[in-house]
């Protein structure tokens, strides 16, 4: 089920009280299925997703009556476009600087406006209702924007993370799963080892259920490699655990040998050498970008 935005709609406005300042955000997914500030919108036929956002983000606009900003994960064109949007409809992209400059304080108005718990609960009421397409394209955005605003190893980060994992293993997309639940892995095994047995199980149950080929010698390499290590440290103490670390070696000794495993990236990592390695680098944000700018009223055909 989706969610319409409509200007009277109070629930999905910020408080008035926010400062304009504070950025909406909205996510593309890979498929075209949009999100804005944790609620999927209405297509509306063949609209491509960047007029879907800015249409939504133009009622914010017209409700408020002053230009609003939106930060645009846009997995389809792998960007970042970050954008004002003005009451009579018109738009153009901004840089990331504008408004209120990055740091903890638009982070901290950003999620007193939309706050993360929040959209927790109703990725899972999605997902409680089997609307699991829904639940994890609201929580790959969650996810998404978390990790842009908070960095990869955040916690809020890893569990929004974790979530995604989670649901991509109730739909059947056990490769995504995996290569999800294995960042959270090993981002614990380099910071709380720890909290690190929970999370490679969750990833060795994933890749369990991974059919035969290549990858199956590449992430159980390194699920290996985690088992191995958190068993030196007497960390693999649950017999749950001790199963999982032992169907590891059983599957990987009937099939290819694994192969080692990759060199984990450092903290500092810049934007080139991502902290996790399977997140797809975005271009940096440019101004001008033509599908995010429309002069007035442009979607009224006039």
């Amino acid at each position: 089920m989706t969610h319409s935005l409509t200007p009277r709609n109070e629930g999905h406005l910020p408080a008035l009280s926010v400062a304009p300042l504070v950025r909406l955000d909205a996510y593309v997914a890979e498929d075209g299925s949009t999100v804005l500030n944790g609620h999927l919108l209405q297509m509306g036929g063949t609209r491509p997703p960047n007029e879907a956002v800015l249409d939504a983000v133009a009622m914010f606009a017209r409700t408020l009556g002053a230009p609003v900003a939106a930060t645009v994960i846009d997995r389809t064109a792998q960007q970042i476009a970050r954008v004002r949007v003005y009451p009579d409809g018109s738009s153009r992209t901004i840089a990331d600087d504008e408004d209120l400059p990055p740091g903890r304080r638009r982070i901290a108005e950003e999620e007193q406006a939309f706050p993360p718990l929040a959209r927790v609960e109703r990725i899972m009421e999605h997902a409680q209702r089997e609307e699991l397409h829904a639940a994890f394209v609201l929580a790959s955005a969650l996810r998404e924007h978390l990790t842009l605003r908070r960095g990869t190893e955040d916690e809020l980060s890893l569990e929004a993370r974790a979530i995604e994992a989670y649901l991509a293993y109730l739909r059947g997309d056990y490769m995504i799963a995996t290569v999800l639940a294995l960042t959270v892995a090993r981002i614990r095994c380099r910071n709380d080892l720890n909290r690190a047995a929970p999370e490679v199980a969750r990833a060795t149950a994933a890749w369990q259920r991974l059919p035969e080929g290549p990858q199956v010698a590449i992430r159980g390499g390194e699920l290996l490699h985690m088992w191995e290590r958190l068993a030196a440290e007497g960390l693999v103490a649950e017999p749950y655990h001790q199963v999982l670390a032992q169907s590891v070696r059983t599957r990987l000794d009937r099939g290819s040998r694994p192969v080692a495993p990759p060199e984990v990236p450092a903290v500092t990592a810049g934007p080139e050498q991502p902290v996790a390695p399977e997140d797809k680098p975005l271009k940096p944000t440019r101004r001008g970008l033509k599908r995010f700018t429309r002069l007035p009223r442009r979607s009224d055909g006039q």
